[in-house]
């Protein structure tokens, strides 16, 4: 981070009242398979926050899912699917936690989110606690209107590192005609939700903060320190390796069992898996946001044209991204979307459809 600009980080976080960030929650966002379970899991072994191993998917399905939660009867049906679901064994709680808050105190999704995990964290002894969806940053500035406290820290990885992962367990697909390019896809979704994350969080103010995951890795007391800092929390290294939660403790890495696995070859992955040719498609579609985020490029610049068909994935992936997004947030398929994520089998999915 240029050090004007972590100056005034520190300024803006120390004008803020102590009480409201020492309990407020904190959001670890960012692209998929950026490190956002592995700094959330770092949060959690550092002690004093709820600890819940999930994902809440409290914007992206649970408040689409069940349309207008200040209507009671859709926050029955939420509860009714939510209590039959991997989400909610995994909280620890009893039905009896939660229910009457929803029924008579939930109006959308962050209500929704607060009262689970408040409930968690009483549970447990403790004030305070984390979440951490990726996929919700497409969300914050929701996020931030229902849940005003909130506290986001954006992890971003080397965009291309993001990509060897992403184009390995093939979540991001192409489209058909564009198999023999499936690599630069992810390249382009890796660009299109970390500037979206970055646009939404220039509105933030000193309540937004990104980290670098290689920082994370390579110097974690000093990366550590910063992140304390921002959300007024201990985060001491050495006990946070003594109690390994998750992912500290067991990395979740796509790359696990291809007998080259080490903590030292998280970083740099995709200089042995791309061929040049492959690389310069990859960073003619995101160098620009590469070098934004600190990322040095390996293509000299006068080799770093995109042929045209390149050019036009360039184009269309985002408006199809963008697509998407609409079709699941805002139009009436919000309300099929698969319960998958809720840990919920798919013929109960159906049962609960056909009940409708």
């Amino acid at each position: 981070m240029n050090p004007a600009t972590r100056a005034m980080e520190d300024v803006l976080v120390e004008n803020q009242p102590a009480d409201r960030r020492s309990k407020a929650p904190v959001f670890v966002l960012g692209c998929g398979r950026s490190g956002t379970k592995f700094l959330y899991h770092t949060l959690l072994s550092a002690g004093g926050f709820a600890v819940y191993h999930a994902e809440s998917n409290a914007f992206n399905l649970l408040g689409l899912r069940f349309g207008n939660l200040a209507r009671r009867g859709n926050r029955r049906q939420l509860l009714d699917a939510y209590f039959a679901s991997k989400l909610f064994r995994r909280t620890q709680l009893k039905p009896e936690d939660i229910e009457e808050r929803v029924l008579e105190d939930c109006h959308n999704a962050g209500d929704f989110l607060r009262i689970v995990m408040e409930a968690i964290a009483r549970k447990q002894g403790v004030d305070r606690w984390a979440e951490s969806t990726p996929v919700h940053m497409l969300y914050l500035p929701l996020i931030k209107k229902l849940i005003p406290e909130a506290l986001v820290v954006h992890i971003i990885r080397d965009g291309r590192d993001v990509t060897a992962s992403l184009h390995r367990i093939g979540w991001i697909r192409p489209m058909p005609w564009d198999r023999g390019r499936a690599y630069v896809v992810p390249a382009i979704f890796w660009r299109w939700i970390v500037s979206k994350g970055r646009r939404y969080g220039q509105g933030l103010g000193a309540d937004y903060m990104e980290v670098h995951y290689e920082d994370l890795v390579q110097n974690p007391r000093e990366t550590l320190a910063r992140i304390g800092k921002f959300i007024e929390h201990d985060l001491d290294y050495d006990r946070i390796q003594q109690v390994a939660l998750g992912s500290v403790h067991n990395p979740n890495s796509s790359f696990r069992g291809d007998g080259k696995e080490t903590e030292a070859s998280t970083i740099g992955r995709w200089k042995r898996m791309f061929t040049p040719a492959q690389v310069r498609d990859v960073e003619s579609s995101i160098g620009n946001l590469l070098v934004d985020t600190g990322y040095r490029l390996e293509t000299p610049p006068a080799e770093l044209r995109s042929s045209p068909a390149v050019r036009f994935m360039n184009f269309l992936y985002p408006l199809y991204f963008d697509f998407k997004l609409w079709l699941k947030s805002d139009t009436p398929l919000a309300r099929i979307a698969s319960t998958g994520r809720m840990g919920i089998a798919e013929s109960d999915a159906e049962s609960e459809a056909s009940a409708q």
